[in-house]
């Protein structure tokens, strides 16, 4: 990549071929600011803490650091199964597959293993995945991870790098106390390197950090500049009637190929889900209440194109982290004006561009000056095109045929005693 004024290449840190080769098949060009900001610090074995949502280049950061450090420090000695070099702890599950999947982009062309643990899948599948060959890095939610080591079936004695991401939700959903128990099992902070990484910094986590880490750098990035940088956020002034209409048509017309839709409730997910099948859009849900499974396979469609629309909630839509994803519709804006900013953060992610669709219909449009307070930006609003509005007919559903009913034959004995 040439130079830019304000910008950070990555090979100007100096990282291994194999890693820099994986980078550009991602088609990363220049550093997002928190990758410039922390990057020397974290390459050079500093302990770090810092504040950014997904979508920042954050997870980037820390597993550049450690794919860096393995192959600069590579291990001769016969290594034991299930004794990892490397440490992810996530909140859930969906998180747990991402940083997984983007751990294996980035270290496809070198020898470096890497292991997903976490609930709700088969458990000895995964001691399967952890007994057959050395493990370097296991990205885990607390839960399981404990349960393991319970069973003794992972020792974490070995750990290099501690990496605790999205502590903030870690707090919020109770597993300080698993978290815990399991950075005392790993090596002394003086013996290992630990990165924490938090949407937000309140006190109890900053006091958490500096109980975690030691000398660490901090580094903080505004939630807002992901809104406002790299997300085109029009909001369309429209009636309750007229909402579905103009969502088919934006779907239709700008013929959309993978776009995510918010609603506030799990029945409103369906019910548009149901619609916009009916008219022909291929499109699932993802909600609270959709077993792990089906979450997987379904979010593994829609990054495969196989599912075009994916109708989400904002417990289920946070864990989606999906490249080349263009557009986020709010079906129905969200109370909170957090929530928005973390909607529309699953598109304009690490530097790219996206656009953020909304509709503010009677009851919605009173939550727009809440979010513009919080994102410090006034929204466009604007009122659709007339023939945008106009309401696509269905796809009737075809009625499956009727098989004559068969008769069973009455025998020649019961008949003659009928008629008798």
């Amino acid at each position: 990549m040439p130079p830019a004024e304000g910008k950070t290449r990555f090979h100007d840190f100096n990282l291994p071929n194999p890693l820099l080769h994986a980078i550009s098949d991602l088609g990363f060009e220049y550093c997002t600011p928190i990758q410039a900001e922390i990057l020397p610090s974290t390459l050079s074995g500093k302990d770090a803490s810092g504040r950014a949502q997904t979508g920042t280049g954050k997870t980037a950061v820390f597993l550049i650091t450690v794919i860096t450090r393995m192959l600069n420090n590579p291990i001769q000695d016969k290594r034991k199964p299930g004794t990892p070099r490397i440490l992810v702890l996530a909140p859930t599950r969906e998180l747990v597959l991402q940083i997984s999947e983007e751990a294996r982009h980035l270290s496809k062309y070198t020898d470096l293993q890497t292991i997903s643990v976490f609930g709700g899948m088969d458990y000895k599948k995964q001691i399967k995945q952890l007994s057959a060959d050395p493990v370097d890095i296991v990205v885990a939610t607390p839960g399981r991870l404990l349960d393991f080591q319970r069973r003794r079936d992972i020792t974490l004695k070995k750990i290099e790098v501690l990496i605790i991401d999205e502590a903030d939700r870690m707090l919020d959903m109770g597993f300080i106390p698993d978290v815990r128990k399991i950075i005392y099992s790993t090596p002394a902070k003086d013996k290992r390197q630990t990165l924490l990484f938090s949407a937000t910094l309140t006190g109890e986590i900053t006091r958490l950090a500096s109980q975690w880490t030691r000398n660490s750098v901090t580094v903080e990035i505004e939630p807002e500049q992901i809104a406002v940088e790299t997300v085109e956020q029009v909001v369309y002034i429209v009636t309750t009637i007229d909402k579905f209409a103009l969502l088919f048509n934006i779907i239709h017309r700008q013929n959309l190929k993978r776009a995510l839709i918010f609603c506030n409730r799990r029945d409103e997910v369906r019910r548009l889900e149901k619609m916009l099948t009916r008219h022909g859009i291929n499109c699932s849900t993802l909600s609270g209440d959709i077993p792990q499974k089906k979450r997987i396979s379904r979010l593994e469609a829609f990054k495969t194109g196989k599912i075009r629309v994916l109708v989400a909630t904002d417990v289920a839509g946070r864990g989606i982290h999906i490249e080349g994803m263009d557009h986020v519709i709010n079906f129905m804006l969200p109370h909170d004006p957090e929530d928005y900013v973390h909607r529309i953060g699953r598109t304009g992610r690490a530097g790219a561009t996206g656009t953020s669709v909304s509709f503010a219909d009677e009851k919605d449009a009173f939550y727009i000056p809440a979010i513009e307070a919080f994102i410090e930006q006034k929204l466009s609003c604007i009122e659709p095109k007339e023939e945008w509005l106009t309401m696509p007919k269905p796809i009737p559903v075809r009625k499956k045929r009727r098989s004559p009913r068969r008769r069973t034959p009455i025998p020649t004995a019961q008949r003659k005693s009928r008629r008798t």
